[in-house]
């Protein structure tokens, strides 16, 4: 039996189009946002486009196949039973955590956050008034690793609510193994630390490092913990506002539940619903080679970098799409460094201390492309950076 073919070499114009990530009509080459420049799968596709034959977009609710589909995604793919009672649909992750935040915590409670990371995390925490508590994460031979031993003094502060765990890790690259995790969980459990596990890059996790999602972990270990996902990102629908938490405990779950319908955040879009159950039910093909393809485009970026620019180290990398540049041999801050590749050379990219003070130095940029356009993209990159002075 043949695979079927998928494009993600012919480039798609994106360009007034309401991207966000396209919205500047000069030649600025954007290698920002997380979002991919690939068409999302055609089962979805086909999908949506019988939902628009319908003709009619009222208020939608989820029905049994939203469900179903996202816990066969699980058990097929992660080996995960999920209740389908547990997963409560909303419209995005980044709110979720927020709403997580403001429903469990009181201004003041101490969030435990894992920098550089996310940063959401850290704009949601201020947002709330939580206290931040850094457990950064290690730098050890180009793999980023957990502080354990921080980690547990962290957590046994009177003050530590909640661990924001970001599982895969972004901007860093890394996908956690099922024993950090396990780690992780003793030393929540430990000390009755929540733990909100943000995986909406876990569906593209590479090939050799297989992504274990925090409700695989064994019940009688783990802490209680929140999981916030959905297709969003692996599936390029970000935009359709469709995401899902999962929690196991019934009354955790009807807290979550009262505190997303007083933010608002439970209003879904039809579309969304639509292209969720689509990917889950017949999407695993087009996702396979999607991260074969992207797996390629990160040996693309790192041959670059060694052959024409090797004083710029690129992190090494178990998942997602976002490549992490160590450029702290240069001289400028990360900051002025994207400003002046913008300038220079006309490409866009995320500067690295927008994510805690340990992303000073380096520079995030998305290779989810096509392989010529990912070729200008670093050929900007490298010529943009030669003029940097070390």
């Amino acid at each position: 039996m043949t695979k079927e073919p998928f494009d993600f070499d012919t480039p798609v114009d994106r360009k007034q189009s309401d991207s966000a990530k396209w919205q500047d009509d000069a030649d600025i080459l954007p290698m920002w946002i997380a979002d991919m420049d690939f068409r999302t799968a055609p089962a979805v596709i086909a999908a949506l486009e019988a939902r628009v034959a319908h003709r009619v977009f009222g208020y939608p609710t989820p029905d049994s196949a939203y469900f179903e589909a996202i816990a066969g995604w699980f058990a097929r793919r992660h080996g995960v039973h999920l209740r389908q009672d547990s997963i409560i649909p909303m419209i995005g992750v980044a709110p979720a955590i927020q709403t997580i935040l403001r429903a469990l915590c009181a201004p003041g409670d101490g969030v435990i956050v894992q920098p550089p990371v996310y940063n959401r995390f850290l704009s949601a925490m201020n947002h709330v008034g939580c206290r931040r508590i850094d457990n950064p994460l290690v730098l050890r031979n180009n793999r980023y690793e957990m502080d354990f031993a921080d980690l547990e003094r962290k957590a046994a502060s009177p003050q530590a609510r909640m661990l924001l765990l970001c599982n895969p890790h972004n901007p860093g690259g890394r996908v956690w193994t099922r024993a950090e995790l396990e780690q992780v969980a003793r030393i929540c459990a430990r000390h009755e630390v929540m733990v909100v596990s943000d995986e909406i890059h876990g569906d593209l996790a590479f090939c050799a490092h297989p992504f274990t999602p925090f409700a695989a972990l064994d019940d009688d270990t783990a802490p209680s913990y929140i999981t916030c996902t959905g297709a969003g990102k692996a599936f390029n629908v970000s935009g359709l506002q469709n995401a899902f938490v999962v929690a196991g405990d019934p009354q955790l779950r009807v807290r979550l539940q009262e505190a997303m319908t007083a933010d608002q955040i439970r209003d879904l879009n039809p579309m969304g619903l639509v292209a969720t159950t689509a990917a889950y039910r017949e999407g695993e093909g087009w996702l396979g080679a999607l991260v074969a393809y992207l797996e390629s485009n990160y040996r693309l970026v790192r041959q670059a970098f060694a052959e024409r620019l090797p004083h710029i180290g690129v992190i090494d990398q178990e998942g997602t799409y976002l490549a992490w540049l160590d450029c702290r041999k240069l001289e400028p801050s990360s900051e002025t460094l994207a400003a002046r590749l913008v300038h220079e050379v006309g490409v866009q990219v995320t500067p690295g201390s927008i994510y805690g003070v340990e992303g000073e130095g380096f520079l995030r940029a998305n290779f989810a492309c096509p392989r010529s356009r990912l070729e200008d993209g670093l050929d900007r990159l490298i010529r943009g950076l030669s003029n940097s002075r070390s």
